[in-house]
Parts: C-alpha cells; sequence; structure tokens
C-alpha cells in the first residue's frame, strides 16, 4: 500500500522533515555533539508514525472492501469489531447502513412478488367477464335472433360491462392501498351521513328484493376520517349483507361513540356466516360457501384495508340471530 499516494500523508511527512531539519539545526548550533542522537529519535518518531498510519490505512482499506462486496449484492458481510474511536463509529454507521439496504432490498423484492401476483389476480378475474362479452357479442350478429333475444343478450352485456368497470377501480384502488399514495383527509365526519351516502348506493338493488333498512345512534356520532373512503368501505360491507339477505329481509345499522372509539355495527337477518368461513372473509379473492356466483371476494378486503387506513378495525361474527354482524370502529388515539 502506497501510503505517498494520499495527499495527507504526504503534507504530514514535509512537516515532519521540515521540523526534523530544525531541529537538527538548532542542536548543531547549541550541542553538536547531540546531533547524532536527535537525528535516531526524530527518524524512530518519523517510521513509527508511517506505520500507525500504513495501519489505519489498511483498516480503511478494509471498510471499502466490505462496502463494495455490500453494494455488489453480498449482503452476509460480516464487519469486524474495530476498537478504536473513530473507526469503530464509522463501523457502526456501515452496518447501519447495510442492515437498511437489505431492508430496503427485502422489501422490494416483496412489492414485486405482490404486484406480479396482483396482476395475476386482476387478468384472472377480467378473464371470464371478458370471454362472456366477446360469446355475446357474437350472438348479436346472428340475423335471426329475435328481439326478446336480443334485448336479453343486451342487459347481460351490460351487467357484465358494469362488472369489469366496478372490478377495475376496485383494483386500482386496492392498488393505491398497497403502493401507499391513497390520500385521507381527516375531517369530522357524522357517521349518519356517511351510511345514508353508502346506504343509496345499494338503495335501489334493496328495493327490488322487498328489503329495510333501518339506522339508529345514539346521540350525534362522529369520527375523525375520510368521507369518500369511509363511504366505499361501508357501502361494500352493506352491500355484501344485502346479498347474502333473502328478500324481504332486514339491515340493521347502529352507531356509538365513546370516549376511546367510534363503533358502527352492521347486521343483517340473514342466514349467517359458515364458521370456516369467517377467519378468511377479508381475504383477499376469497369466497365463502354462500357467496353468489357473481361475487370476486374484494368488497370485503377493500373495505378493511380502508378501515384500517382510518386508523380503525373491523371484525365479523355471527349475530345472535344468526345474521352476520360487521363491527367497524374507529379509534381516537393511535392504536
Amino acid at each position: 500500500m502506497m501510503l505517498t499516494r494520499n495527499r495527507e500523508v504526504k503534507e504530514a511527512i514535509l512537516q515532519y522533515l521540515i521540523v526534523i531539519v530544525i531541529a537538527i539545526a538548532l542542536t548543531w548550533i547549541i550541542t553538536p555533539v547531540a546531533v547524532l542522537p536527535v537525528i535516531i529519535i526524530s527518524l524512530i518518531f518519523l517510521l513509527l508514525f508511517l506505520y500507525i498510519t500504513k495501519k489505519r490505512y489498511l483498516k480503511l482499506k478494509e471498510l471499502s472492501m466490505m462496502i463494495d462486496e455490500v453494494l455488489h449484492g453480498n449482503d452476509k458481510v460480516d464487519f469486524n469489531d474495530f476498537n478504536e474511536g473513530e473507526l469503530s463509529i464509522l463501523q457502526n454507521e456501515i452496518k447501519k447502513m447495510t442492515i437498511r439496504l437489505r431492508e430496503q432490498n427485502e422489501a422490494l423484492i416483496s412489492e414485486k412478488i405482490q404486484l406480479s401476483d396482483s396482476i395475476a389476480d386482476i387478468s384472472h378475474q377480467l378473464r371470464t367477464p371478458l370471454t362472456s362479452i366477446n360469446l355475446i357479442s357474437s350472438f348479436l350478429n346472428e340475423p335471426e335472433l329475435s328481439e326478446d333475444r336480443r334485448l336479453q343478450l343486451s342487459r347481460e352485456l351490460n351487467r357484465l360491462t358494469s362488472r369489469i368497470d366496478w372490478l377495475v377501480n376496485s383494483l386500482l384502488k386496492l392498488s393505491k392501498l398497497d403502493a401507499g399514495t391513497a390520500i385521507f383527509s381527516k375531517d369530522e365526519i357524522l357517521v349518519k351521513s356517511v351510511v345514508q351516502k353508502a346506504y343509496n348506493l345499494i338503495a335501489i338493488p334493496m328495493e327490488l328484493k322487498g328489503q329495510e333498512f333501518c339506522y339508529q345512534e345514539e346521540g350525534a356520532v362522529r369520527y375523525v376520517g375520510d368521507i369518500s373512503w369511509s363511504m366505499e368501505a361501508i357501502s361494500n360491507i352493506l352491500k355484501n349483507c344485502m346479498e347474502h339477505t333473502e328478500v324481504g329481509g332486514k339491515l340493521m345499522v347502529t352507531a356509538k361513540e365513546t370516549g376511546i372509539y367510534t363503533e358502527i355495527i352492521i347486521e343483517d337477518n340473514g342466514p349467517g356466516i359458515e364458521l370456516e368461513d369467517i377467519p378468511h372473509l377479508f381475504e383477499r379473492f376469497y369466497k365463502g360457501k354462500n357467496s353468489s356466483s357473481d361475487s370476486i371476494g374484494i368488497g370485503l378486503s377493500l373495505a378493511r384495508k380502508i378501515i384500517q387506513e382510518q386508523n380503525g378495525t373491523v371484525k365479523v361474527e355471527n349475530g345472535i340471530d344468526c345474521g352476520a354482524k360487521f363491527t367497524i370502529r374507529f379509534y381516537k388515539g393511535v392504536l
């Protein structure tokens, strides 16, 4: 290792030599017989300085090589312990940097796997309705098709395109939530208002099924959150309850506020949830035993994600009267 390629070392050696020359000159003037011991002592100090400096630079070179290994993908480098002050501090900082790089690398790999899985899920979910649309389009081109059959196929076409539209929008929202790019406002929300807006989205299907909707609250219940995202979450849960409740059934929403949280309970008087489905009900693309053929298994997953982003929790169980019971809590403090 060439110490002299380092500028600060060359400057230090030069300064040493100047001091030695001055010391020798002064000694020659004052006590000529002491010149030889002064030269010997000065050279010993110079050699000692060079030895210590070389040793220090070798350790720096060793650290540099370790960093180079980390940058080239070897995340299992074991940094040796340095007992000296500044080198020890540098070693600790490099260790922290290595751990951070390792965590970022693992997160990046995880995100790639998640993105790949999401693309595969989207592709799988879109394939079936797109195949049906292609078939319907070919049927509609048949010249001998009756008017009734044509209207029936048109309605089916509209249903499928609406389903694709809902699916794509839901998946995009989930992707935004997964990527952490969704923006949530923090407004004071009246629960009655957000539940009413969510109910309006399913009011017509509920009316067609002859189902009843009830809302009760204790006082003016409110919480801090984003009304648009909250409406999305609550409407998805209401929609799930509606789909699993018989014709003429009932959906009940109750709300209350405590000093710790705001609670919204959504219940139906349907057949309830199979016990084996309950632990998996919020998993993405999970379809329970009682789910309809149109169910995709994404609405409840999206709802839970939205609620969690607003410092909330949601759990599901079977109610006392056998219907499904969803309990949402928005907490006022950090969980």
